[in-house]
Parts: C-alpha cells; sequence; structure tokens
C-alpha cells in the first residue's frame, strides 16, 4: 500500500494520472488573459501529491495546475 492521497473529482471519482477531466466552471488563468471554458476536456492530467490539485496542459497553457473541486471526471 503506498501512501500517496487519493485524488477525487466534485462528484467523487477518483482520479489517477493520464485520466481526461472536464471542466465545470470557467476558470480566469492567473498570470494570462485566458479564460477556460466550462466543459473542456483536459487529456492526460499528471498528479502531483497534493489530493486537491492536478497538473495538465491545454491548447491555450501549459503546465496548468487545477483544482480537483472544479474537475469532473470524462
Amino acid at each position: 500500500m503506498t501512501d500517496e492521497p487519493i485524488v477525487r473529482d466534485s462528484n467523487g471519482a477518483e482520479l489517477h494520472d493520464g485520466d481526461s477531466v472536464t471542466l465545470i466552471k470557467d476558470l480566469k488563468v492567473k498570470g494570462t488573459s485566458e479564460t477556460i471554458k466550462r466543459g473542456t476536456l483536459v487529456k492526460n492530467i499528471r498528479l502531483n501529491g497534493n489530493p486537491g490539485e492536478v497538473e495538465c496542459n491545454t491548447k491555450q497553457v501549459k503546465g496548468l495546475v487545477l483544482k480537483t473541486e472544479f474537475l469532473k471526471k470524462a
């Protein structure tokens, strides 16, 4: 058994490296003028050891960290 925290989306579904998620809310990206729209599919997420966050890349922004409360498993 590993000590890695279990990462869950807004609905309680467990997330793993490489999963795809969908945004449930429009999110403004700090440091840019970009807004990532609700319903955007984000593929190939990476877990970073923090149970409330995942790392990912989108077409607009690379190296993005998203809070899991705004995601649902696709």
